[in-house]
Parts: C-alpha cells; structure tokens; sequence
C-alpha cells in the first residue's frame, strides 16, 4: 500500500496482514455483523468462539474507520472519573461498567497474547497530564476514587510527572498503570486474523443498503447479495450512515486529527521516558505518544487542515517546540484524522433497536477498549446471555436535536484552535 493509499501511519506501520476477501453472492449465518472495527471483529472473534456462525461486512477495508485512525491508548475507564459514571447509571450499573472498564486493558492485552497478535503492544501505563491547576485537582479527585478501588494510579507531582513526560508544561498527572499503547490498525487486523482462524467470515468492500425482516430473520441488502440472519449487530460507531434511520443522529461527531513526526533516534529517548501514552485535561484535549520507530505522534480535536506546509503540521510542529525546546529541529512525515462519536452525557450506550438487532455506539473517544469488551458482551447475549449482564443497560435510541448545530460549532472551535497554536 502507497502512503496516499492509507488512511493513518497505523496503516502502513501494521505488521498484520490486510483481509483482501470479498463476498460474491448470498449468505446464510447466525449472525451478521455490520463494520470491521473494533467492536465488530470483538464480537465475531468471542461469537464464533462460543459456537454462532458469524459473517461480517466491511464497506471498505478492515479498520478503515475510527479503529484504524485511533491514537492508540489502551486507556482504563472512560473520560468521566468513576465516581460520576456511579452517579449517572446509579451504583449497581455504575459500578459494573467502571469495573468492567477498569480491567479492560488487562484483558485487550491478553488478547493481544493470546493470539500473537503483532501490534507494537506497550503495558508502560498512560499519563492522563494536568494542563492547569484546576486540571490537577480534577486528577487528584479521580485518583482518590481509583485508589478507593484498588486501581494501580499514581498521582504524579508537577516534578515527577516533568521527569517521567520529558516536559514541565504540565502541572502533574495520572499515571495508570493498568494502560498501555498499540499499533491500532495492528489491533484491529489481529483480531481479523483470530476471528478468521476461529471461523468467522469477513467480507471487505460490501457495502449494507438496508436491514428488513423476513420470517423472522433478518435481511441485510448489499451490493454484493444479501445475508440473512438470526441477528445482527452494528458495529459502525461514529461512521454510521442511513442503515437504520435516525441512529446517526444519537450522537454528535467531532473529528480528532494526528500528526506523527518522522522518526527521531535516540534524541527523543527523553520523552515519554517509559513508553507511555499521554492525553491532558483541557477542554480541546491533545495527545501524544512514540510509536516502536522513533516517531512522535501528537494529536487534538478537529480536521487536519492543509497539506504538507498545511496549518495542522505547523501546529503540530509548534506545540512540540513548546513542550520539548531542547529537542531540535524535526520533519513532520504525516498527518491524519478521524471520527469521534460523542454523547450528550459522554457514556456509551447499547441500544436494542428492534428483536435481534443491537449496537453498542457512542465510545466517546475511547475505542480500543469498549469496542474490545461491547463486542465480547454482545457475543455472550446473542449466544444465550442475558440483557442485564451486559455492561450498560440496554436502551432505545434518543435523537440528539442539536448534533448537527453543535458539530459546526466544533469544527468551528477546534479550527480556531489549529490557527492560534499554529503561531
């Protein structure tokens, strides 16, 4: 694959194999799954693994979506600190999903273990870094909650966080130790490559045109035949279209860019330190982390805007001159974006959108490891689960009225942001 072929650095980086497999024809199976993502290979990887047969359909190439453009934080937990996820689902449910939440990196990378699955796997924890005071209290408020619970958090000082992020623009931080960092386009085509193994069947560029029913089973039109199935699920996220109306306007999209540096030797060694992940407090959160090569990879919410002398590189190019001035000159080598799926609480849901049809939706940001364990429940439910083990209440869908205002304004802000950092 060229580089103007590919969708991220992840792309090209990747050691797993692409799934090239088309679909030609009818099909027939237990359950059909609509996107090659996170969530959908999860699912048919544990579905096929607990005895359905699985059949999933990708419109363009696995990972093409947000798993292949991710950061690649295998982050615990949501954005929300624990104690409020307990106050917006009420303790019992709560506490399920924090918990649920809070192991999911342990079990991603067992995952990753299990099936040899070549992703540039890290387990060195991410710093959540405090871009304010205001934003260290915000930490030191979760870290009292994690520690609660047992969780394995560290509250870093202003020094200790300097030491271990290679900067002093930061006020303190998180350091989860539960974390990590992977190859996500690696992630996603690994777990492929289980599925497959396990039995499942993948088919790329088929693209679903429309789910109806037909004696009780469910028909998914494409534009390579049609599958019938006992079930589906929707894997698509915040790259879902009109399959099944009004589900895309449950959510609000923003977009989050990235901008990888070319690699840089042992002169960036000082950086991130330990190998871990960063995100930070602010409101227009930014990212960074090393890939195995060398590259810095920095990111924040909104579009990559210009090309190769474009506004996003000299931002990016900018805030890394802030954060490390004695690092020296660098070549930025790409740049990428993708898209989020953000809900009005910032929790993720599972709807049940009609008997056999379910989608967990809504990361909020964080992919890797919800998709993993949404993908894994939905697995055990439609295998003979229960509704209630799953790890959020099963909803209905509520449209967001003000989703499509609210993502003008977005791109609006999160420009404006590009344009003052870039100078």
């Amino acid at each position: 694959m060229t580089r103007s072929q590919a969708i991220s650095l992840w792309d090209v980086t990747a050691d797993e194999t692409d799934v090239l497999a088309p679909m030609d024809g009818d099909v027939e199976t237990d359950l059909a799954i609509v996107g090659g993502g996170f969530t959908g290979l999860s699912t048919a990887l544990h579905a096929t693994q607990r005895g359905l047969d699985c059949h999933v359909l990708e419109a363009r190439r696995v990972g093409y979506g947000g798993s292949g453009r991710n950061v690649g934080l295998v982050n615990a937990g949501l954005w929300l600190p624990p104690q409020d996820v307990r106050a917006r689902l009420g303790n019992a449910r709560g506490s399920a999903l924090v918990r649920a939440l809070g192991d999911a990196p342990d079990y991603v990378m067992s995952l990753v273990e299990r099936h040899r699955i070549r992703c540039e796997a890290t387990r060195s924890g991410t710093i959540h870094a405090a871009h304010s005071s205001s934003g260290y209290e915000d930490l030191a408020r979760r870290a009292e909650e994690w520690h609660r619970l047992g969780a394995p958090v560290d509250l870093l000082s202003r020094a200790e966080a300097s030491a271990r992020i290679g900067s002093d623009a930061f006020h303190g931080g998180l350091l989860d130790h539960r974390a990590g960092t992977i190859n996500p386009m690696g992630y996603a085509r690994g777990l492929a490559r289980a599925a497959l193994d396990a039995g499942a069947r993948i088919s790329v560029g088929v693209t679903a045109r429309r789910l109806r029913r037909d004696n009780g089973r469910w028909i998914v039109e494409t534009d390579r035949g049609q599958v019938s199935a006992a079930a589906v699920v929707l894997g698509t996220n915040a790259y879902t279209d009109d399959l099944w109306p009004g589900l895309k306007r449950t959510f609000t999209v923003i977009r989050f860019f990235q901008v990888a540096t070319a690699p840089l030797g042992d002169r960036a060694d000082f950086i991130l330190r330990g190998g871990e992940g960063l995100w930070d407090t602010g409101r227009i959160m930014f990212s960074l982390r090393r890939d195995a090569f060398g590259r810095l990879v920095i990111g924040s919410m909104g579009s990559v805007m210009g090309g190769r002398d474009g506004l996003s590189r000299r931002w990016a190019a900018h805030r890394i001159r802030r954060l490390f001035p004695g690092l020296g000159a660098i070549e930025i080598e790409t740049a990428w974006h993708g898209s989020i799926a953000m809900t009005p609480d910032h929790l993720p849901r599972i709807y049940r959108l009609a008997d056999g049809l379910y989608t967990p939706i809504g990361y909020n940001g964080r992919g890797i490891t919800p998709g993993t364990i949404f993908g894994k429940a939905m697995a055990e439910l439609l295998s003979g689960g229960r509704e209630d083990d799953l790890p959020l209440p099963v909803s209905e869908p509520r449209r967001v009225a003000s989703a499509p205002v609210m993502s003008r304004i977005y791109r609006a802000v999160f420009a404006a942001n590009q344009i003052v950092g870039a100078f």
